[in-house]
């Protein structure tokens, strides 16, 4: 379409062309890598262990938050941060109302069993002709 291979390289396919995947199973075109890492080098150590550890931030926030709000965390206070770390829309909304079940939907109700109807006789069995 472009009139040139590779002209346009998806953000995924740079991404394994940099090693960010970790390695490939066979070695990747070199002049492409090249051009994908614009003179960086390619990740050749574990990828996540660039990333930066996030969990002692989240606790404190979640900890600020609660305070802020009143919110009573669980004994093990590293349960609810990982419900937020999980749910972040959602997570702190749901440990302000964790003791309160008028927040959340109602459970099913089981309806009262109702009688199963008998079933009728069968018809006799016989020929029909339909004209």
């Amino acid at each position: 379409l472009t009139g040139e291979r590779y002209k346009t390289i998806a953000k995924e396919t740079a991404g394994i062309l940099k090693g960010e995947y970790g390695h490939t199973p066979v070695p990747v075109n070199a002049a492409l890598q090249a051009r994908v890492l614009e003179g960086g080098a390619p990740v050749t150590c574990r990828p996540a262990d660039l990333l930066k550890p996030e969990l002692a931030e989240l606790e404190a926030d979640v900890r600020r938050q609660a305070q802020e709000k009143g919110i009573t965390l669980a004994g093990n206070a590293i349960d609810d941060v990982l419900t937020v770390a999980l749910f972040p829309q959602i997570g702190l909304k749901f440990l302000e109302n964790r003791h309160n079940p008028a927040a959340f939907e109602l459970l099913p109700q089981a309806e009262a069993a109702q009688p199963v109807a008998k079933a009728e006789k069968p018809a006799a069995s016989g020929i029909y002709t339909v004209e």
